[in-house]
């Protein structure tokens, strides 16, 4: 049928047919399912076989969300409610607090009090304190299971994403250099892909265009088949990389055109010009941290976390007709434009979409851990983390790994030409933040100044305050 002329006074036009492949998951969510004001409340769950599935649960005007608010206002107390601009929690004293309830947290311990976001670092060498501290506020479960904040919806800080930044860099052990997300076809995916491709005609009649990309979308789903997930330097079985997988799935939606992103960006399917891209162009898009993000005191006592600690970075690569890929070293300008309006809409997004600022607060722990680690602040506080470090003590790997993701497919007609962009990963080097060049000096001793006033002066068995 794609090469029937059709009666009637109609033509067949003439196609290029133009594989972007963009590798992510199929999990596409409604736009009206990204608000989390109202409409409905959308994230991400894992079967037993490690498959990633969408959950959505409907919230018209926002009622359950209320719902939910209110009860957690009336079950919390009110000192944890209140929203504060700087909570302090140490560390040390949470570890042994915990101990002492026989290892079981409560929910002020399993959220932190209620922290947002990781904004200071401080340690005190006369009481032996190693605080984390920033804005905080009482916490609700969405529809979805996400904790956020009660009047922010900003998703709350995790004692068990704290746990996995920490051994990932513990006391007395080896950094953890390189911590990955990845979500890729296999070579013998892409082989079909491009077998499927040039099995393909290069004209259509005119007015089929819907049908054609219908078409496109299934069997290219299909010749891709699962992708294979793959998650290194923290286990793969925790909330820790739940979030990578997500953030890089929906990241990849929006670039792709299947998610209308939730604030105005430029997007690669906008700025992507068929004619100049390579028909077995594959696009690399992935997260890194924003490096420059730490103000260090003189005495290495503190640091303050600066900036918004998110960057989207890509590259072309080139697939060959065995499924081999091959990098290049460079990226096309739609790509670049799409990275660079992404990074520069990160606040914006981490405002709207709570995954992605979950993603920026587990840079920051990681961050704030390889500081830790960095400048012995293990040793000098006398913390061997022995509860924490060990999994039979306190366990964080409770969650189904993630192994597999259908492939996100979308067809487009453009310039006479259609595009099947198929929908990276994240990479975070958390040491990176500390090279030299990287360093921000804490010129007006306002890092210092604000160590000293908050200083801990604590009740036994206290761990955190405001």
């Amino acid at each position: 049928m794609m090469r029937r002329r059709l009666s009637g006074g109609n033509w067949v036009r003439c196609f290029r047919w133009s594989l972007f492949a963009l590798f992510g998951l199929t999990l596409c969510v409604p736009a009206w399912a990204q608000q989390q004001d109202g409409g409905a409340v959308a994230g991400i769950s894992i079967d037993p076989q490690g498959v990633l599935q969408t959950k959505v649960i409907p919230d018209p005007g926002g009622i359950l969300r209320a719902q939910r608010a209110a009860a957690a206002q009336s079950v919390l107390p009110p000192d944890v409610v209140r929203f504060s601009k700087l909570r302090k929690v140490s560390l040390n004293r949470l570890e042994a607090a915990l101990k002492e309830k026989g290892g079981v947290p409560t929910d002020e311990m399993r959220y932190l009090a209620g922290l947002l976001r990781v904004r200071y670092v401080f340690f005190y060498p006369e009481s032996k304190d190693l605080v984390i501290a920033g804005p905080a506020e009482g916490w609700m479960t969405d529809p979805v299971g996400r904790v956020v904040g009660i009047t922010t919806g900003r998703p709350v800080l995790r004692l068990d994403d704290l746990v996995v930044a920490l051994r990932a860099f513990p006391p007395g052990g080896k950094p953890t250099d390189l911590i990955t997300c990845s979500i890729d076809p296999t070579p013998e995916g892409l082989a079909q892909v491009q077998q499927f491709l040039r099995s393909l005609g290069s004209r259509i009649p005119v007015g089929t265009e819907a049908a054609v990309a219908e078409y496109m979308v299934v069997n290219l789903r299909a010749a891709l088949g699962l992708h294979q997930v793959s998650i290194e330097g923290v286990p793969p079985d925790t909330h820790f990389a739940h979030v990578l997988v997500e953030a890089d799935y929906r990241m990849k939606l929006i670039g792709i055109g299947l998610e209308p992103p939730p604030v105005r960006m430029v997007t690669f399917i906008e700025r992507a010009d068929p004619r100049r891209i390579p028909s077995n162009l594959l696009l690399r898009w992935w997260f890194v941290p924003d490096y420059q993000c730490v103000r260090k005191t003189d005495d290495g006592f503190a640091i303050e976390l600066v900036g918004d600690g998110v960057k989207l970075v890509t590259e072309d690569e080139l697939v060959a007709s065995s499924g081999e890929r091959e990098a290049t070293g460079r990226s096309n300008p739609a790509s670049q434009a799409f990275a660079t309006s992404f990074t520069r809409s990160y606040p914006a997004l981490a405002a709207r979409s709570p995954v992605f600022a979950e993603l920026r607060n587990l840079i920051d722990l990681c961050v704030a851990a390889a500081y830790i680690q960095k400048e012995d602040l293990y040793g000098k506080a006398g913390w061997t983390m022995e509860f924490f470090g060990d999994e039979k003590s306190f366990a964080v790997r409770t969650y189904p790994a993630p192994r597999n993701a259908p492939t996100a497919v979308n067809a487009v007609f453009k310039k006479s030409q259609i595009m099947t962009p198929v929908g990276g990963g994240v990479e975070i080097e958390p040491l990176q933040a500390f090279e030299p060049a990287q360093i921000l000096p804490d010129e007006r001793g306002e890092v210092a100044k604000l160590r000293e006033q908050v200083r801990p002066q604590l009740s036994p068995g206290q761990w955190w305050w405001d």
